[in-house]
């Protein structure tokens, strides 16, 4: 059986007190840094601030690499800050930070054995004709093995890192911490109901057995969507810890950026339509934004879905308040944004007035592409920096006290994500055209429920291959 270990690798630290070691000597080197550079720019006559001196690029390609070198629940937040923030810090630290969405550095050969030794018991190298330890992917929770095995199954083996489930807790409020001290999180917000949901979602995301269960469940609903591919789940291999699934070929979809313009719009126009289908007809969403979760495969024209981690089930009805937002949006209809915003939880009655018309100002903001007709720019928008100002902005209003369901929190950054993505590949679509299409749909489904017949048949879906 092939065995290749790769230069690249280094253990993960598994245990509590190494995983605190390794981000207590990023806090002394960042520091450290910090006092160089303010003695340096006082001697100048200037007068840095906190994050200035924080957010430098020395500062934080250390934290990226040390990062990088812990994986689990660190990494991941370091990754949603670049994935939020990227665009719209300086280009050198958007650079540097985007290196978290790729430079996981994997585990050595012996830590991968004993892992799946601990898994699939002795001898499991016996089932397989190859098995390379060199990933062709390593990610925050774990890295991903192309392998064969004997009765020819070509399979994609995910392995997560030693320790990373019992880590989640002080990995988050670490990384807090330190978003706290650069700035980046306001000190008047009060972040503690996200931290506790950010935490139980990670547990979620680390748990392989229940990511099995969404790869099966959404291979179900994209049954009828041969645009999409899901790859095949394989139980017999998959444990809490490993998950086996079939070899799906394709590129990164951020590299099709150089691709027609028809090739980039049509790839957009099916991960709207799919957003759409999650929220109005799943009742269930994969939230993580990372644009390392699909592939593309220029032959076939086919979106890969790659990761079902950070899937979420709605609560029955969540969808509804936002279809009633949607229409209420799209038809200019104030009055009926704020009942939508009532029945969903973004404000309650005794909230004031001007916050329910700041919260529907953000509305009307994130609803843009629905209210303009024909294809949207999302290339030329500045869409992502007035959301966050916005959002920054209410935020820190220390009497707009009301935190929405966090259900609506985990649908902004899948969306948010979506229009990142949207305008890396500047897309142009007509996102108008799928709401419309999307509500048709819906439409029909809840007429055949309420008369007991059998559900109409989906009208023709944008960006079906040709």
């Amino acid at each position: 059986m092939k065995t290749s270990p790769d230069p690249r690798s280094s253990p993960v630290p598994s245990s509590r007190l190494g995983r605190l070691a390794r981000l207590g000597q990023m806090a002394t080197g960042v520091a450290g840094n910090m006092l160089m550079e303010g003695v340096r720019q006082f001697a100048q006559g200037k007068r840095p601030s906190l994050n200035e001196l924080l957010l430098t690029p020395t500062n934080l390609r250390k934290i990226t690499q040390q990062l990088a070198h812990m994986r689990g629940a660190a990494m991941k937040l370091g990754q949603l800050v670049s994935m939020d923030a990227g665009d719209l810090l300086p280009p050198e630290l958007a650079a540097i930070l985007g290196r978290l969405r790729s430079d996981a550095q994997p585990m050595p050969q012996r830590q991968v054995q004993a892992v799946l030794g601990a898994n699939w018991g002795a001898g499991w190298q016996q089932r397989f004709e190859t098995f390379p330890f060199t990933p062709i992917a390593a990610a925050s929770i774990g890295q991903v093995h192309r392998a064969q095995t004997k009765d020819g199954r070509d399979l994609a083996i995910k392995i997560q890192y030693p320790g990373v489930r019992r880590s989640i807790s002080s990995d988050v409020n670490n990384v807090a911490s330190l978003l706290r001290l650069s700035g980046l999180i306001p000190k008047a917000l009060d972040i503690a109901p996200l931290l506790t949901e950010a935490k139980r979602q990670l547990r979620e995301e680390a748990d392989y057995l229940a990511e099995g269960e969404h790869l099966q469940r959404f291979a179900a609903l994209l049954a009828d969507a041969p645009e999409f591919v899901v790859p095949a789940h394989h139980a017999d291999l998959s444990t809490r810890n490993v998950l086996a699934m079939s070899f799906v070929g394709g590129v990164p979809v951020e590299s099709m950026v150089a691709a027609p313009q028809a090739e980039r719009d049509r790839i957009v126009r099916l991960l709207v339509s799919l957003l759409f289908r999650e929220l109005f007809e799943f009742d269930l969403m994969q939230t993580d934004p990372n644009f390392a979760n699909y592939g593309y495969d220029p032959a076939t024209r086919q979106l890969v879905l790659l990761d079902f981690g950070a899937t979420r089930a709605f609560a029955t009805g969540f969808g509804e308040g936002y279809r009633a937002m949607m229409v209420a949006a799209m038809a200019g209809d104030r009055d009926a944004m704020t009942q939508a915003g009532l029945a969903i939880g973004y404000f309650d009655a005794r909230t004031q007035p001007h916050h329910q018309a700041a919260v529907l100002d953000m509305f009307e903001m994130a609803l843009q592409p629905l209210r303009e007709p024909g294809d949207f720019d999302f290339g030329t928008t500045d869409m992502a920096q007035r959301l966050r100002d916005a959002g920054m902005a209410l935020g820190l209003d220390r009497d707009f006290w009301h935190i929405p369901p966090v259900d609506t929190l985990f649908l902004h950054r899948k969306l948010g994500g979506l229009y990142l993505l949207a305008a890396r590949l500047k897309a142009r679509v007509n996102v108008q055209q799928l709401a419309l299409e999307a509500l048709s749909a819906g439409d029909l489904r809840t007429a055949a429920q309420q008369s007991g017949a059998a559900p109409a048949q989906r009208p023709p879906r944008a960006g079906h291959p040709r």
